[in-house]
């Protein structure tokens, strides 16, 4: 209990500091721009590289448009695969902006990096994953938890983020799982009291309530079987944060992709929605990204090179509204809305590039200027905006 309380106190204290920082931040539309279309945000991805990894930088523009950072790739101080982690959520920022997160795959080590006014970034801090080939990440406030992969070394690790920029782990916060988990994902929902997270290797979702230690509680009947094989990308509907939406990206055969939505109760007990899971008619739907309204739902379909668009009922049901090729697309990964919605940006891995829809409702156009080439050496892993 002595621990408790006093983590209570310092995240109070972290949450006023953090929130007083935001109130000053310069807007990112202070940016210098390039041509007709002013920059107004920023684009990030973990380049996973081999050896010494690097973050790449992209300003992004009005139009949709991205340029590369003045910089970029910036260290990241800890060490890559050189391959594809199979996951989502292997770079975060922080709800303040002020950060960005990143795992390491290569170093079994999580690295914290400042976002300047400009977009640039410098090296804060890197600490260790906790485990073996740390995949995902998830923040919430100043809590941090991360998916280990690594064979015999899988679990989730809590860690609180320091107003410097640093981590700190939160003791016996660390959940083993079974040696051929392989997480994918681990994610918060909106109010920071649940915590998911998929296991691709045994086809089952971990689910926990979180306390205000910051310590999970595994969920009467956790680990819940999924609806298919390989349950991977998930979200947390961002208009109803007891529902959890998953694909299931390794069904056998073509065209058998399906995505899931489950009800979470109180305790954290999943339980499927009427009709669960929805087909897609595509193969292997691995990323998911829910819009903003909680309206639709856009799953990128890793094998079949394009994106499946589906708007979401109140209950949590799904309508599939079609897909959406990607042009030049194959192995394409991570997805994110830009933060008013018009666009989503999607990690082309697998021909080293980033991809931009401009997005009307569930309807997706690729855009003229798009994809913009990822940096030389990649094996790019996530990716996030602001």
């Amino acid at each position: 209990m002595k621990f408790a309380s006093h983590r209570r106190g310092r995240a109070g204290a972290l949450i006023l500091g953090l929130a007083a920082a935001a109130a000053i931040a310069v807007p990112a539309s202070a940016s210098a721009s390039t041509g007709a279309s002013p920059v107004v945000g920023h684009v990030y991805v973990n380049d996973n590289t081999k050896g010494s990894n690097t973050i790449g930088a992209f300003n992004r523009h009005a139009d949709g448009s991205l340029t590369p950072e003045t910089g970029s790739p910036f260290v990241a101080g800890g060490a890559g695969t050189g391959a594809g982690l199979a996951s989502q959520g292997a770079i975060q920022i922080t709800p303040n902006g002020r950060f960005l997160i990143a795992v390491d795959a290569g170093s079994n080590q999580i690295s914290v990096l400042r976002i300047h006014f400009d977009g640039s970034l410098s090296l804060v801090s890197v600490t260790g994953s906790g485990g073996a080939l740390p995949d995902s990440v998830a923040v919430h406030g100043n809590l941090v938890y991360v998916a280990n992969s690594g064979a015999g070394d899988a679990n989730y690790t809590g860690f609180l983020l320091g107003f410097n920029g640093r981590l700190f782990p939160v003791p016996r916060s660390t959940v083993t799982l079974a040696a051929d988990a392989a997480p994918a994902d681990v994610l918060f929902n909106g109010t920071g009291t649940k915590l998911a997270g998929t296991e691709v290797g045994t086809s089952v979702i971990d689910s926990f309530t979180v306390g205000l230690d910051g310590r999970l509680t595994a969920a009467p009947g956790s680990p819940f079987p999924a609806q298919g094989l390989g349950p991977f990308g998930s979200e947390f509907r961002p208009t109803d944060p007891d529902q959890l939406l998953v694909s299931n990206a390794h069904n056998v055969g073509a065209g058998t992709g399906t995505v899931s939505t489950f009800s979470d109760g109180f305790n954290g007990t999943l339980t499927p929605v009427a009709g669960s899971p929805f087909a897609d008619g595509q193969t292997a739907p691995c990323w998911v990204e829910i819009s903003h309204d909680g309206r639709y739902l856009f799953a990128v379909n890793t094998a079949s090179g394009n994106i499946s668009s589906y708007s979401i009922n109140r209950d949590g049901s799904l309508v599939l509204i079609g897909s959406f090729t990607i042009a030049g697309g194959g192995a394409d990964i991570d997805a994110r809305l830009s933060p008013d919605g018009k666009y989503l940006l999607v990690d082309g891995a697998g021909h080293n590039f980033v991809s931009v829809f401009a997005v009307n409702g569930g309807n997706l156009t690729e855009l003229p200027s798009s994809p913009t080439p990822l940096p030389a050496g990649a094996s790019s892993s996530g990716i996030v905006n602001t």
